[in-house]
This record gives structure tokens, sequence and C-alpha cells, in this order.
């Protein structure tokens, strides 16, 4: 079944983002630094939808997918990825909270991720503002407009986002060549006083990206090999 560009969604409590937290996040937003850009690639990258017609087979996307995702979360989780149309759909049906997205065939790059079924309104909806041509800040400002209204749900607890990219997928070993893991987890409207971390970019250390905002979330990023 494809996936439905206008994902409903659950009216949300939202609780309004104090001065001090916006001051925080226009601080992170003027933040050029390689570690933030490799961090919005990887958001951008887990937003699209691909209109290639060429990838992987269903069997393969559907394991290599759900690499990112704990062992004992795999087998239940539900696949999102590409049919031969290049149109985004369910691939399998899952028994458990986990989401996990195919690589998208239309990129140069290899990228997986797996994620708490809670974000998925969040992230159906980041999808569906590309392929409207929605991007960068205004990409952003509309989506936390719609948490702050209620016409897009948000989890108010942490919820986690896993992504492995590398450089392709070999099915006869079943594993992500030249494979680099990262996680990302959500706290809504967290900000470096609830949470006591830090908005400095930290690689190989955790920090709090987007404070204050119904996107903040925590980084997470090992050195790369």
């Amino acid at each position: 079944m494809a996936i439905a560009a206008d994902t409903t969604s659950l009216i949300a409590e939202y609780t309004p983002v104090t001065p001090s937290s916006r001051n925080s996040s226009r601080l992170w937003l003027m933040k050029p630094t390689a570690v933030v850009i490799s961090a919005l690639l990887t958001c951008v990258s887990i937003g699209s939808v691909s209109v290639h017609t060429q990838g992987l087979s269903p069997d393969d996307q559907i394991t290599s997918s759900t690499l990112p995702a704990p062992a004992d979360r795999r087998a239940g989780a539900t696949v999102l990825g590409y049919d031969t149309t290049g149109a985004l759909t369910t691939l399998r049906t899952g028994s458990n909270e986990f989401v996990c997205l195919a690589d998208n065939p239309n990129d140069n790059a290899f990228s997986v991720a797996c994620y708490h079924e809670d974000l998925e309104p969040f992230m159906a909806r980041g999808r569906e503002l590309l392929t409207q041509g929605v991007t960068g800040m205004t990409r952003i400002q509309t989506r936390e407009r719609e948490v702050a209204s209620g016409a897009l749900t948000m989890p108010r607890e942490p919820r986690t986002l896993y992504v492995i990219e590398g450089s392709g997928f070999n099915p006869n070993a079943g594993v992500i060549t030249d494979a680099y893991t990262r996680w990302v987890v959500y706290t809504p409207f967290a900000t470096p006083e609830s949470s006591g971390l830090s908005t400095e970019p930290s690689e190989g250390g955790p920090w709090l990206m987007m404070p204050g905002m119904a996107g903040a979330h925590i980084m997470i990023t090992p050195p790369r090999p």
C-alpha cells in the first residue's frame, strides 16, 4: 500500500517555547559547522521521497533498512521502501514500535534509518513538504507551527532515531559496506537547562540541536573511521 501524503495526526498538547529557549534556537541555527551540516543532511535524507525507478529488491530493502534498529527489534519493524515506480510504500507491516526507512535510490549516498513509530507523523509531514518544494527553515518552521496548533502530533517523551550511512549494501553478505552509525534522540522542547546538554556540536559526544523547539533532539555522532 502506498504511503498517503496527508498522514493523519492526532491533536498534540503544546508547551510554548520560552524567550530564552527561542534565543538558544536562533543561536543554533546560526552555527554553520561541519557537524551541524552533517546533522541537517541526515534529517533531509530521512525525509526525502525518491522518484527513481531503480534500487534494491523489496527483500533487500527490508534487510538493509532494519539494520540500524536494535537486533531484537528488527524482525517486528514496519518497513517503508520504494516500489518499481519509485513511490514510497509499505513493504512490510510490523508488529512492534519501530518504523524503518529504506535507502532512497535517487541519492548518490546510501543511508537507512529506523525510528519510533510515534515520530512517523512528524517524519511523514517532512517528506510531504519536501515533495511540495518546501525546504530549509521554511520546512522547519512549518512543522513547528503545526505542532503548536495541534495539527501535527509530536511525542512529549524521548523517542530514538537510528541511522546507518555507507557506500552501499551487499545482499550476499547482508551488510552495509563502509557502515557508519549515528543516533538521534528526539526530546521535544528540551533546552540546555532542562537536559543538562550543551548546544555546542560535539563529535563523539551528545549535544542538543534545535533547543526549545518541537523538533529538539540529542545528536550522538561518533568519530568517523
